[in-house]
């Protein structure tokens, strides 16, 4: 059965992302190495990986290699800020969107590079999934949004499992979280107010 992931931001080739992002490795070669390694040894060539944008830089031989690289056949790709060689030879892969929805089982999921506050249906259980942060985001507990990208896992990729597990976490203390508002404002409602003299 094939399975689903998603991860973002490999950054491959660039040589200053190990820097700002304080990667450990000591040049390229090593980052890159470990990047599709890692995602080789879970993405399996019938699963689907959803890559939320920042790929690689480089010319397009540099694309296309970097591609060819990657076991997994079905690749739907969300649009990055670092993606404008990549861009340009969309049709390496599967998909291409600057933000996408889509249902999983019932689950509904909204991709973006980038993470939003508020997204269609987030009232009703949709998740939200970015990257471009680069685990630098603080994490909001009760939102159901998370990076998924690389330097937040490890420089692995998410399954949908992993990132249901922490999404009931966060379903969890959302709920405790409103029905805590709803008796304190119920609380005021019914709490006399002293009449000012």
């Amino acid at each position: 059965m094939a399975d689903t992931w998603f991860t973002s931001d490999f950054h491959l080739g660039h040589f200053n992302i190990i820097r700002y992002c304080n990667r450990p490795f000591t040049d390229t070669r090593e980052m890159d190495e470990v990047i599709v390694d890692r995602l080789n040894a879970s993405v399996k060539p019938n699963d689907t990986l959803y890559f939320l944008g920042d790929f690689c830089l480089g010319k397009h031989d540099n694309v296309a290699g970097y591609r060819n690289r990657l076991a997994c056949r079905t690749i739907h790709f969300i649009d990055g800020n670092h993606d404008k060689t990549t861009r340009q030879l969309q049709h390496l892969f599967s998909s291409w969107s600057s933000l996408s929805e889509i249902s999983i089982g019932k689950q509904g999921i909204v991709l973006c590079h980038y993470a939003m506050k508020v997204w269609p249906h987030h009232s009703r259980g949709t998740w939200q999934l970015y990257g471009h942060s680069h685990g630098n985001l603080p994490d909001d507990p009760i939102s159901l949004s998370m990076d998924v990208g690389v330097d937040s896992h490890d420089f692995r990729p998410w399954h949908f499992d992993e990132i249901e597990a922490v999404m009931k976490v966060k379903a969890e203390a959302k709920s405790a979280h409103i029905k805590k508002r709803n008796a304190a404002l119920k609380s005021a409602e019914t709490t006399e107010i002293p009449e000012v003299i």
